[in-house]
C-alpha cells in the first residue's frame, strides 16, 4: 500500500502562481511514476503532468510552458509549480503514484478567479 498526502491548493487570481506538493509513504517502489491529474466540475479526470523516477516527463498540452513538474526521489515527493494560472485551471488536483498499481491522493482544490 502507498499513501499520498497533497498540499498547496488554494484560491488565486488569474495570472498568479501556486505550488502543489505530494508526499508518498508506505511501500514506495524505487521505479515509479508520480504525477498530477485534475477534475473540474462536470468533467472527466485528466492528466496534467507526470514524471518518472528516472526523470521522464509528460504534460497536458495546455499547461506546457506554464506548469513544471519536479520530484525529490529521496523524499518520495512530487511537486507541481503552476504559473500564469487561468480560470480554466480551476479543478480538484489529484496526486497519483503508479508502479504495479495506481494510487490516488485525496485531492486539493485549486480555484483561479478572473
Amino acid at each position: 500500500q502507498v499513501q499520498l498526502v497533497e498540499s498547496g491548493g488554494g484560491l488565486v487570481q488569474a495570472g498568479g502562481s501556486l505550488r502543489l506538493s505530494c508526499v508518498a509513504s508506505g511501500s514506495v517502489a524505487r521505479s515509479n511514476v508520480m504525477g498530477w491529474y485534475r477534475q473540474a466540475p462536470g468533467k472527466q479526470r485528466e492528466l496534467v503532468a507526470t514524471m518518472s523516477s528516472g526523470g521522464m516527463t509528460s504534460y497536458k498540452y495546455s499547461v506546457k510552458g506554464r506548469f513544471t513538474i519536479s520530484r525529490d526521489n529521496a523524499k518520495n515527493t512530487v511537486y507541481l509549480q503552476m504559473n500564469s494560472l487561468e480560470p480554466e485551471d480551476t479543478a480538484v488536483y489529484y496526486c497519483s503514484y503508479s508502479a504495479s498499481t495506481i494510487y490516488w491522493g485525496q485531492g486539493t482544490q485549486v480555484t483561479v478567479s478572473s
